[in-house]
């Protein structure tokens, strides 16, 4: 046996499933999972000294790779001053003042401790804002756990283990959200005159990454930005996956469409839990201190997280990153196009900026429909073939691949052999 199998029996007997969140469970994939030991740049190590090219990258927080000497640092100066204070600290201001001057759409910008927690407070603000109570999502994008987001259509680990509404979610939750298909703004627009009442939020990943990675149409957000102003909603972008990952401005400046709310997580943490909304100050004052709308964490802003996503935005702001990440996904991209091209079987790549996945499906894909159907028992297949040959990928076909500055041509040359002895 081996020391993940162990420690896989071992998980089982204290914890659901074995792990603390379902897709890291190899539910999609089959097998056991593997349990890391330490992670070196752009690698992993598991507890039985196998080595992996990183290809998850903890979903894409790790855009300077694993223990990135800086970010570690900053985080142990941090930890020992004190790893919690539930007071302010100068370092909450620093990272705030950050967010506030990268993204356009964000003017005051409150820190909370998970992506959920940023998700779920915007649309109990856009609610209170609107006097409105129904929302918009889109089908297979995932914005977190709150009730609000578990109705039809949940991307991430709800599309892994086809559940359409989680079972504890009441009928009403259910019922004020409503969803509609990616890239689809006539659907968007049956939505909005459906519900003559008005929506009190259209919340979008502005590129979707819990279905594989599938950019926006031409059009497709400038759209949603246009409809929400003219009937009045609030629209949300969740970017947690493309804050600071997509471009250090995110999506929202990559494709120059200032939403009315931002959601944060991952890159901005540093690899800590530590995530963030914002957006126009009109909207920001209604939150308690200074106004009626309730939202509070003891952990919010903790300082060890703070001084990691301070460390991680600096080294960003100071080397650029993003073209060589997209030079790197370029290559990667097109290396997987030309190493599947004479294989009987179709492959599509869905690539934005440092986020790509593999389907195994003719493209393009547009929407979660298209994703579901893709071959995914071809990918779990897939998914060892390349485990066993010393690369790591997600254990599903509904999520994302994400490349650090770590990753160079050696890594990606080793993805590309690897995949390149795959039979289907």
């Amino acid at each position: 046996m081996t020391r993940s199998e162990e420690l896989f029996a071992r998980a089982g007997a204290v914890i659901p499933g074995g792990v603390n969140s379902p897709v890291r469970a190899f539910g999609a994939v089959g097998g056991t999972p593997r349990f890391l030991d330490r992670g070196e740049g752009a690698y992993v190590v598991d507890v039985d000294g196998n080595r992996y090219v990183d290809l998850i990258g903890s979903w894409g927080a790790l855009l300077f790779g694993h223990a990135h000497p800086e970010i570690v640092e900053a985080a142990c100066a941090a930890a020992a001053k004190g790893t919690t204070f539930g007071a302010p600290t100068e370092g909450e201001v620093e990272l705030a003042e950050r967010i506030v001057d990268a993204l356009p759409g964000v003017e005051l910008v409150r820190l909370v401790s998970s992506g959920t927690e940023a998700t779920m407070s915007a649309v109990r603000l856009a609610r209170a804002a609107t006097g409105r109570e129904r929302i918009l999502k889109f089908d297979g994008c995932y914005h977190g756990h709150a009730d609000a987001f578990l109705a039809d259509g949940g991307g991430s680990g709800l599309a892994t283990f086809g559940i359409p509404r989680s079972p504890g979610v009441t009928g009403g939750s259910a019922r004020d959200t409503v969803t509609a298909p990616f890239n689809d703004l006539d659907a968007v627009d049956r939505v909005f005159d459906d519900h003559s009442g008005g929506l009190a939020a259209v919340i979008v990943e502005p590129v979707a990454a819990n279905m594989g990675v599938i950019p926006p149409d031409a059009g497709f957000l400038e759209g949603l930005r246009a409809r929400c102003t003219e009937r009045g909603s609030v629209l949300i972008f969740d970017e947690v996956i493309t804050g600071f990952r997509i471009g250090y401005g995110g999506a929202q400046t990559r494709w120059n469409v200032t939403p009315d709310l931002t959601t944060l997580g991952k890159v901005m943490g540093g690899g800590f839990p530590c995530a963030a909304f914002g957006g126009r100050r009109d909207l920001m004052e209604r939150l308690a201190p200074t106004g009626p709308v309730y939202q509070a964490g003891t952990l919010s802003g903790n300082p060890v997280a703070v001084a990691a996503g301070i460390a991680t935005l600096d080294l960003a702001r100071r080397f650029d990153p993003y073209p060589g990440l997209e030079r790197t996904a370029q290559t990667l991209a097109t290396g997987l196009e030309g190493t599947f091209g004479s294989k009987p079987f179709p492959v599509s790549i869905g690539r934005a900026g440092s986020l790509l996945s593999l389907f195994f499906a003719d493209g393009p894909m547009r929407n979660f429909a298209d994703a579901k159907a893709a071959d995914h028992d071809r990918y779990a297949r897939f998914f060892h073939h390349m485990l066993e040959r010393g690369v790591a990928l997600p254990p599903s076909g509904y999520e994302l691949w994400t490349l650090g500055t770590e990753h160079g041509p050696d890594e990606v040359g080793a993805v590309l052999e690897a995949a390149g002895s795959f039979e289907g």
